[in-house]
């Protein structure tokens, strides 16, 4: 079977590695659409604003021109006139560049959303390389960009043409009106002719988005290796997950031996399972399973017991109940509070007067609890 690393990559990318490749900038982005809305921006400013940029435009023009022949030879008064001219005139372009900033912002967040990062700030050096820019040149990308400039070329040049054509008439008419009305007809065409022009990059946008999502989704594209490798991540290495599974195990042995001593006392089965349980009356509710084990482990647990001077009472449908349904280091279960209750009674009457204790006959093990199959039981 052939290596996966090798394999092609036509898997779709998941949301992990799309995520990252939004934290470092990669989102698909049109500069058509951002043009076209630049476009029509400048469009609807000029077809509906036009006369007003108009007059104010040759006012300050007027005012820039007309300087009079004591301020030429003041160099203050010269530098006042020019500032006014030059407030002027950003007051006059302020309304757009305002729109101008807010197109070209909704152009990519529209498609792309909000992205922030730095990477695209750090340089990079394989940029430099010539060799690489003609790879990228003649690549398929390459490529589709210049077809797609060609088309993009064609289609603005046929619509300006017919808008011309369709126009011929008032072109010729210029030759023949008053000079003085002939910059109102001429702007007129011309900024028919724009609006025109500014929808016709609509079509070119509404191709080159859906080109971009697409082009950009194949560049993420994984092979079932990537997959392999990102779940591995994702999850973790299975030796290293192994491996913390047994320190976790070891270490909660060492802290389950050490918690043995403070044993009230040790149900045994008597030889298979050993379940040390403690209570502190006053500040639990119930008693805790301090130490559980089968076999070796429930051997280790009686001899521990048995050095700390901890009561061993043998029991073994309790001892099978609590190995079976209790829990490290968690309280015993509601149900088993009867049996540990005549357990631990058991154990203080024994401390108290060791001649007059004896062991219950029942320890009230509710049925659903009960099981005398020591084979079905789970190894914790």
């Amino acid at each position: 079977m052939a290596d996966d690393s090798a394999q092609d990559r036509d898997l779709p990318a998941s949301l992990k590695r799309r995520q990252q490749a939004r934290e470092k900038g990669q989102v698909a982005r049109s500069r058509d659409l951002t043009s076209s809305l630049l476009l029509l921006g400048a469009a609807a400013a000029v077809y509906y604003g036009g006369s007003w940029f108009f007059g104010h435009g040759t006012s300050v023009l007027r005012e820039a021109l007309r300087i009079p022949a004591a301020a030429s030879r003041d160099p203050a008064h010269m530098l006042m006139l020019v500032g006014s001219v030059v407030r002027d005139g950003l007051l006059l372009a302020l309304p757009l560049l305002l729109l101008s900033f807010a197109l070209s912002a909704l152009g990519g967040l529209a498609l792309g959303g909000w992205v922030f990062s730095t990477e695209a700030l750090v340089p990079d050096a394989s940029r430099l390389d010539p060799v690489a820019g003609l790879q990228r040149l003649f690549s398929r990308e390459g490529l589709a960009e210049l077809l797609k400039a060609v088309l993009k070329a064609l289609v603005i040049g046929s619509l300006l043409a017919l808008v011309l054509w369709s126009q011929r008439g008032a072109l010729m008419s210029l030759l023949r009106i008053d000079p003085e009305l002939a910059p109102m007809q001429l702007g007129s065409i011309c900024g028919h002719a724009f609006v025109w022009l500014a929808a016709s990059t609509l079509l070119i946008a509404a191709v080159d988005v859906p080109w971009q999502i697409v082009q950009l989704g194949s560049k993420l594209k994984m092979s079932r290796q990537d997959l392999k490798d990102e779940m591995r991540e994702s999850e973790g290495n299975p030796q290293v997950r192994q491996r913390l599974r047994a320190l976790q195990r070891e270490r909660a042995r060492k802290r389950m031996m050490a918690a043995v001593p403070k044993a009230d006392v040790v149900v045994t089965n008597p030889t298979h399972y050993a379940v040390a349980l403690g209570y502190q009356q006053g500040r639990q509710r119930a008693p805790v399973v301090l130490a559980m084990g089968a076999d070796r482990v429930a051997a280790r647990i009686r001899e521990l017991a048995a050095e700390h001077g901890v009561a061993v009472v043998e029991a073994p449908p309790l001892a099978r109940a609590l190995y079976r349904y209790g829990e490290l280091e968690q309280e015993i279960p509601v149900s088993l509070y009867n049996a540990v209750a005549l357990l631990l009674a058991y154990v203080y009457q024994l401390r108290a007067l060791p001649q007059q204790a004896q062991v219950p006959a029942d320890w009230a093990i509710p049925a659903d609890l009960d099981t005398s199959a020591e084979s079905a039981m789970p190894v914790h």
